[in-house]
């Protein structure tokens, strides 16, 4: 029981495991809490970091203050809410400006080019020539239907979603009620659009 009571806790949040010792003057526990060091000259950032035991960076936290050190402009430029927004984003290449090509870019897991051939299929003209308006692509959608679908298989798709979805075909369960109401307003749709006519 005694070992577990000087046994060390490594739950803190930022403790690092290190050899060297607390920096506090006379302390002999290591130092394995990261803390800000001393300013020298204007503000520039936190300075040299040092390493603190855990009693000696609590007391440390309890004292800190980010401002110190800091003119009454500096402590007011800090605090704005647009703070470091004014300033100008580098160039990351020399033609910035400039749309890259598809050919620059490498994809292993073919992600770019699955979204892309499923917003192509999904925009895909009718092979009749029959406009499609955005709605009809939507219905077609939660039909489950190509677009270039007949009025035959509208129908056919239309009667096997329902009796999939209806409650009375499910033993009263109302939970696709949702999707049946789609699939409802979807066929209303599509069997009226001028695609299908």
């Amino acid at each position: 029981m005694a070992e577990q009571g000087k046994r060390r806790e490594t739950r803190f949040h930022g403790r690092i495991e290190r050899e060297e010792t607390c920096a506090h003057p006379g302390c002999t526990e290591p130092g394995e809490f990261r803390a800000p060091g001393e300013r020298r000259g204007g503000f520039d950032g936190p300075g040299e970091w040092r390493w603190l035991c855990l009693d000696h960076v609590r007391a440390f936290n309890g004292g800190y203050n980010f401002f110190s050190g800091m003119s009454t402009e500096e402590i007011e430029a800090a605090q704005r809410p647009y703070a470091g927004w004014e300033r100008e984003t580098r160039a990351f290449a020399a033609g910035a400006g400039s749309t890259p090509r598809w050919a620059d870019f490498t994809d292993p897991l073919d992600a770019i080019q699955a979204s892309l051939r499923g917003r192509m299929a999904d925009a895909a003209p009718r092979a009749d020539g029959r406009p499609l308006s955005d709605a009809d692509r939507r219905s077609l959608k939660v039909l489950k239907l190509g677009p270039d679908a007949d009025r035959r298989e509208l129908r056919e798709r239309y009667a096997e979603l329902v009796r999939r979805y209806h409650p009375d075909r499910n033993g009263g369960d109302r939970s696709h009620e949702k999707a049946l109401g789609e699939v409802i307003a979807a066929y209303q749709h599509l069997r009226k659009a001028a695609a299908f006519a």
